[in-house]
């Protein structure tokens, strides 16, 4: 079978342009991405990017041990769970941040690079599908990044050595990251399809990660600092609206959802629905709320904008076939 005839069986079923209809085992037969990924991995350039990204957690790691090693409690001991718990959230943060950088430098110029070499137009005269070419761009990057992300779950598991991790907190962080390198890397297709230069698309797609996961955390303290001395003083119907206002703006970028999740999951046991008790006066019977887990909202969330995302892109790259 050609690359041709596998190009138009990859896109069999999505010439409508809906993706429900989408056959999730065509992305296997993907030329795109086959092709993308066997020029990836052909050279040495991707070992030696895996190589110095592992090098650089490894030091960060061995740094991290070092000064929680070093810390004393009251009694002048250090706690082997304290030890384990500040590598393990040190090295999802800084895996989070190396997301943020490198998914945007793969994805930012999936489209644009096409036209800037000119060879967009001869892309086009293929049998290939509009949707097909879209998520082939899309999936030769993440699998690349999701490559990474599995590489240093070994770097994760050494808190396993010191107690004060369970396993569910190493699945849940995987979970986030992989969450977060699917949504930024449709939005890099996605800008990458709507600009005509690759600076053009970089810029947007760093300035946009770089809001949600830096900028959205910082205004959700600012809001608990303002909010959460006063939360007591409201009306129980006041406190559960802010609640959730404020369970949402958390679950919208992938730092505060990481901590919130993990401080709600040492503090109930639970990873699911969470009871929330409301303050009311003296006398007043006691008022209660279902609050859902961080990471399912940010979850669903960022893959409905995945999908929203996805499918912005395929309709940009429809109109450049009609331009």
């Amino acid at each position: 079978m050609t690359a041709v005839e596998q190009g138009a069986r990859a896109g069999a079923g999505v010439r409508s342009g809906r993706l429900g209809r989408f056959n999730p085992l065509a992305i296997l037969h993907n030329p795109v991405a086959v092709k993308e990924l066997r020029g990836r991995m052909r050279g040495p350039r991707a070992f030696l990017v895996l190589t110095a990204y592992l090098a650089l957690m490894s030091g960060f790691t061995l740094l991290l041990y070092m000064l929680a090693a070093s810390a004393r409690d009251i009694y002048g001991f250090t706690s082997g769970g304290q030890i384990g718990r500040t590598l393990f959230t040190g090295i999802v943060g800084i895996e989070l941040f190396l997301v943020t950088f490198i998914v945007p430098a793969f994805t930012a110029g999936a489209i644009s690079g096409e036209r800037e070499r000119q060879t967009f137009d001869l892309l086009r005269t293929t049998l290939l599908p509009a949707q097909a070419l879209v998520v082939g761009k899309l999936v030769s990057a993440l699998a690349y990044v999701v490559l990474l992300l599995i590489a240093a779950i070994p770097l994760q598991s050494i808190a396993f050595l010191f107690g004060g991790v369970t396993e569910m907190e190493v699945i849940l962080a995987t979970l986030i990251l992989l969450v977060t390198s699917v949504a930024q890397g449709a939005l890099g297709v996605y800008l990458s399809a709507a600009r005509s230069r690759t600076v053009a698309a970089s810029v947007a797609s760093y300035g946009v990660t770089m809001g949600l996961t830096i900028g959205m955390p910082l205004l959700v303290l600012g809001l608990v600092a303002l909010v959460g001395p006063r939360l007591n003083t409201l009306t129980p119907g006041a406190q559960a609206v802010l609640t959730y206002a404020l369970l949402f703006l958390a679950a919208t970028n992938p730092l505060s959802t990481a901590f919130t999740t993990q401080a709600w999951l040492l503090e109930t046991g639970s990873a699911g629905l969470i009871a929330h008790q409301l303050s009311s006066p003296v006398g007043s019977p006691v008022q209660s709320i279902v609050l859902v887990s961080p990471w399912i909202i940010f979850t669903v969330l960022y893959l409905v904008a995945t999908i929203y995302l996805v499918r912005r892109a395929v309709r940009r790259v429809r109109r450049l076939d009609v331009a």
